[in-house]
């Protein structure tokens, strides 16, 4: 589960691994900080220095409660300072935070309670008690502050917390990050975006999802002495108002709603002119999407490309736009080491992508190769300049009768037609053919006749076996947990 200790002396001695905890970090930026503003919600602005302090009164109150090193906590909780505050007092008490998200219910949380041996549920209300039977609950009224206390420090080597996998089949694995591994990701992120003092982050997906938390995220944005709004939720209504108020400079969003933003602003008074970098991640942006951001919303678009076991790829701020647009960006260390298989599927390891899942023994034996590389699943392809291209999933390649089709060219080519507005394809059983395509397509405005999209594909020159068998309009796609489109339920509804 753990880097050699060659390779973990390698990452120390190039620089990659800073030897410091979450715990010690966020006393650094206190003292360097102060009382500039850290964190901002609708009704609240903590300093980083408040920040700190909350931290240690949380750490002191929880230890009275008889948490510590090693315990594990679920924490449930939405885009709140709070998030923050119980995430560093967790980190300085060696206690282990496993990150579920707003959308999981009780099938999600009490297996991450039994499966971890959880010592306690941190989550949002009394209502949410329910989903955790038999873990002692704190809501988010009753966290237990106290006065601080003389805590030992942390071995920036050992583990932080738990993440969840973000596969959209099946309870979610847990992925184990440290310290020093995960600190090193978000620091080098916040260099790559050009974060700095002056920067406000824009927070809307979940908070602890980790594109938002970490790519570079809120905790990126704190690495940089930055501030970071916490959205209560992603939609345009609740986000515009807070990019014209705080002067966001960078957000990060997913696709589909990427797509939702980019429609609003057409018709959005919201002054948008500050907001210099939006980052589209968590699964593949179109390329016709793409194009759309700079005109429509007046800034840099950044992919991102990565995953919460370790790998994170970008587009660079300076890329060309045709880099920017038609590519997922090219790795975020010189220390990533990146192998595409013949067949495009991706592999990695480097100073920050887990060795093993936790307590996956038999899972790891085939996702990770003898020699360390985590077999991704994704199917990608590289260009020259090193950027990688994302064509699909493995899982996500439609077999037609021996004709392999990637769902994501087909999206991209109808995602041009103007009545298109999102568009899903997915693979679904076949007694013949063992699987035909089918198009799940949310319009924008009415309908068109399903002969027009396959007469608008042939239009575009594909092969004909590529053009979907069935099409399907729907007014939305069923999501994962983070807002991904869970092609698992698509499948599931025919």
């Amino acid at each position: 589960m753990h880097w050699t200790e060659e390779e973990a002396a390698r990452y120390r001695a190039a620089g990659y691994w800073a030897g410091i905890s979450f715990g010690d970090l966020l006393r650094e930026l206190a003292a360097r900080h102060g009382d500039r503003t850290a964190l901002i919600s609708p009704s609240e602005r903590w300093s980083f220095r408040e920040l700190d302090v909350r931290a240690d009164r949380l750490a002191a109150g929880l230890r009275a409660r008889g948490i510590g090193p090693g315990d594990r906590v679920v924490v449930q909780l939405p885009n709140v300072p709070q998030f923050h505050q119980v995430c560093f007092a967790l980190y300085r008490l060696g206690a282990w935070p496993v990150f579920a998200l707003p959308a999981h219910r009780t099938a999600e949380i009490s297996h991450f309670c039994s499966f971890t041996e959880a010592a306690a549920y941190i989550c949002p209300d009394e209502a949410h008690r329910e989903h955790a039977p038999g873990t002692p609950s704190i809501t988010l009224g009753e966290l237990p502050e106290a006065e601080p206390v003389e805590l030992p420090g942390r071995d920036p080597g050992e583990v932080a917390f738990l993440q969840l996998s973000g596969g959209s089949t099946g309870l979610p694995k847990l992925i184990p990050r440290t310290h020093d591994d995960y600190i090193y990701s978000f620091r080098a992120s916040a260099e790559i975006c050009g974060l700095s003092r002056d920067s406000v982050y824009l927070c809307a997906l979940p908070a602890a999802h980790n594109f938002p938390m970490s790519s570079p995220g809120v905790f990126g944005s704190l690495s940089a002495g930055a501030a970071s709004v916490l959205a209560p939720d992603p939609s345009p209504g609740t986000c515009f108002p807070l990019i014209e108020r705080e002067r966001v400079t960078i957000a990060a969003l997913v696709p589909p709603l990427a797509l939702l933003w980019l429609r609003a602003a057409r018709d959005s008074a919201h002054d948008l002119s500050s907001l210099a970098v939006l980052q589209v991640g968590g699964a593949k942006f179109s390329e016709e999407a793409a194009r759309r951001v700079r005109p429509e919303l007046g800034c840099t678009l950044q992919q991102v490309f990565g995953m919460a076991e370790g790998l994170v790829n970008y587009t660079r701020l300076d890329d060309p736009e045709d880099v920017v647009v038609a590519t997922q960006g090219r790795p975020l260390s010189p220390a990533d080491e990146v192998v595409v298989e013949p067949g495009g599927q991706l592999l990695t390891r480097g100073p920050y992508t887990i060795r093993g899942y936790w307590r996956a023994g038999e899972h790891n034996k085939h996702a990770f190769t003898e020699d360390g590389f985590y077999r991704t699943g994704d199917l990608v392809r590289l260009t020259p300049s090193g950027h990688l291209v994302v064509e699909g999933r493995a899982k996500d390649q439609i077999n037609r009768g021996g004709e392999k089709i990637v769902a994501e060219e087909v999206e991209n080519h109808l995602l041009a037609h103007p009545s298109v507005h999102d568009v899903s394809v997915v693979g679904l059983p076949d007694p013949y053919l063992g699987e035909r395509a089918c198009a799940y397509v949310i319009c924008a405005g009415p309908p068109p006749p399903k002969a027009e999209l396959r007469a608008f594909l042939r239009e575009r020159g594909i092969a004909t076996f590529k053009i979907p068998d069935l099409f399907e309009y729907v007014d939305a796609f069923p999501n994962t947990a983070v807002g991904k489109v869970s092609k698992r339920h698509l499948r599931e509804r025919t």
